[in-house]
């Protein structure tokens, strides 16, 4: 009688400890058709436990971290700082949260001026170290070199020797772009400025490495010249190197469209980058109607991954200051050389951010108004979840946050958030921005 008495008590036990746990939260996916009104999604604010479903059908099973406050203004700020930022791991394995520390123009490129904390807890405590920035953010290759964008100073056009002009237009932010044909411009005007961290080493060299993009444009942003390029930057199963870039301007039948994203590969670790593809600007004005008045930035801050099925995803921003923006999507089959005909599938969103997860979830992040999570699986990245609010926000004009995340994944299923908050009370109860991680689970049902 002694074992099947342990069996029950072992039985009832495990059955206390079922109806312990809390049960999820079910959430049934809205079907909204339209994409030109801006509505919060999940409220995801707290620690959350909950279960997607789609159709009455269990999808996700979806887990969420309180916040974590890795950093709070002491005083108010203006745009541009506690704001933009970014999360990596470091080379001795430490998390390393970043912050912009300056104004959101092209007069503070190349200013190292960011803040910074380390967390050694897997992100649960962070403490501002003496020194630089642990070594480690970047892109890792092949030979143990790392690699990153460098955007130098913008350059005072008054001191420039400039070619002939390609074209000239004004956008809705009050900006004027002039643009130039890249090989017609002055040397240190061409190609793209990397910094390597070489296997081994401790400090960054940056280099000026070649571009080759014979219809390429570059611009002047009203009187200064910027040199950027920006966008993910992965390595292919073949240890190429390719990248998804904006701005996004070249010479077309004489003229220049409005931005889209160049694609270009490198087969030398990051020394020499040719052209593969482009999405060229190509607006849904059926669920866009603004899209055909952006005259210069149109396609603007994509975000690039490789999926588990080898095909490409991108997901764009659009912005224009006349209302909502959505963010669109393309699909290339053949490693970036064509992309589908993109399409709008949020009402807005800036700068987001893919991850592949190993169990084959991809999430999506992206923010203005407030700050919201998505998730694909099966698709391709081509069905999305509904959003899943990190903030509260009232309507469009509500700004809660920069907008601008950042993800790092910590394991086949998890995943680090970071984002900004303009709308936190301090212990006197002062509305500062402050900086927040939170940890995101989630997992196919």
């Amino acid at each position: 009688m002694r074992k099947p008495l342990l069996i029950l008590v072992g039985l009832l036990f495990l059955s206390w400890i079922a109806e312990a746990q809390p049960s999820p939260t079910i959430w049934e996916e809205q079907k909204n058709a339209s994409l030109t009104r801006i509505t919060p999604g999940i409220p995801a604010y707290g620690k959350t436990d909950l279960q997607y479903q789609r159709d009455g059908k269990k999808k996700l099973r979806v887990l969420l971290g309180e916040p974590v406050v890795i950093s709070v203004a002491q005083k108010e700020e203006k745009w541009g700082f506690y704001q933009f930022p970014t999360l990596y791991r470091s080379l001795d394995g430490a998390l390393v949260a970043t912050w912009a520390m300056h104004t959101d123009h092209a007069e503070s490129y190349g200013k190292d001026s960011d803040g910074f904390a380390v967390s050694r807890d897997g992100g649960k405590t962070w403490t501002v170290p003496n020194g630089p920035k642990p070594l480690g953010d970047g892109l890792a290759l092949p030979n143990g070199d790392r690699i990153k964008n460098y955007t130098p100073p913008a350059l005072d056009t008054a001191i420039l020797q400039l070619p002939p002009k390609v074209g000239r237009v004004s956008e809705n932010y009050g900006r004027t772009f002039s643009y130039y044909k890249l090989d017609g411009l002055p040397e240190q005007l061409q190609g793209v400025y990397l910094n390597r961290l070489k296997k081994g080493q401790s400090e960054w060299t940056l280099e000026h490495n070649k571009l080759l993009d014979p219809t390429a444009v570059r611009y002047t942003d009203n009187k200064l010249f910027p040199l950027v390029w920006w966008g993910d930057m992965k390595v292919e199963s073949t240890n190429t190197i390719i990248t998804g870039t904006y701005p996004g301007f070249f010479l077309q039948n004489g003229t220049v469209p409005a931005s889209g994203v160049h694609f270009y590969r490198s087969a030398d670790l990051g020394r020499t980058w040719k052209i593969v593809g482009r999405i060229p600007y190509a607006p849904d004005v059926a669920q866009d109607p603004n899209g055909n008045k952006r005259l210069a930035l149109g396609f603007t801050e994509p975000a690039f991954e490789i999926l588990a099925d080898g095909s490409y995803l991108c997901v764009l921003r659009t912005s224009d200051g006349l209302g909502n923006s959505p963010m669109y999507l393309s699909r290339s089959t053949d490693q970036g050389a064509t992309w589908s005909q993109p399409k709008a599938f949020t009402s807005s969103g800036v700068l987001p951010q893919l991850l592949q997860l190993a169990n084959g979830v991809v999430a999506l992040a992206s923010g203005r108004p407030g700050m919201q999570l998505r998730f694909s699986s099966g698709s391709g990245g081509l069905q999305w979840t509904d959003a899943f609010e990190m903030l509260p926000f009232h309507d469009s004009k509500d700004v809660v946050s920069c907008g601008y995340p950042d993800l790092l994944a910590t394991g086949p299923d998890k995943f680090l958030l970071i984002y900004s908050d303009f709308k936190y009370k301090n212990e006197k109860g002062e509305t500062r921005k402050a900086i927040k991680v939170r940890e995101v689970t989630v997992r196919p049902q």
